[in-house]
């Protein structure tokens, strides 16, 4: 009896290894509008994506000249809360800024 039972946990753990996979991943993009500040996305950039200042000036000028620009790659839940701190952080500043998020 102690070897069916030691055969069938094998099994389970056999199972729960081959279903097992990565979690999707998503681009989190911060787009451009006409009334948010420069400044205001390297804040953004560097308080909720946790970017250095150089880094954060070169996605800010990223989204300045070409409309849009990655802040980053998440799980979706991660990729979630980070867009909504942005857009918190926008409303509470009165900004538009606004992000989106797509399948990588």
């Amino acid at each position: 009896m102690n070897e069916e039972k030691i055969q069938s946990e094998e099994n389970v753990a056999e199972k729960e290894r081959v279903e097992t996979k990565e979690p999707s991943l998503y681009r989190v993009i911060i787009l451009n509008d006409d009334y948010t500040s420069m400044e205001f996305v390297i804040q953004v950039l560097e308080t909720v994506f946790h970017k250095s200042p150089t880094e954060a000036t070169q996605i800010m000028l990223s989204v300045h000249k070409k409309g849009a620009g990655l802040c980053g790659v998440y799980t979706r839940e991660i990729a979630e809360t980070k867009i909504a701190e942005v857009h918190d952080m926008a409303a509470e500043n009165q900004f538009p800024l606004k992000c989106t998020m797509e399948k990588e």
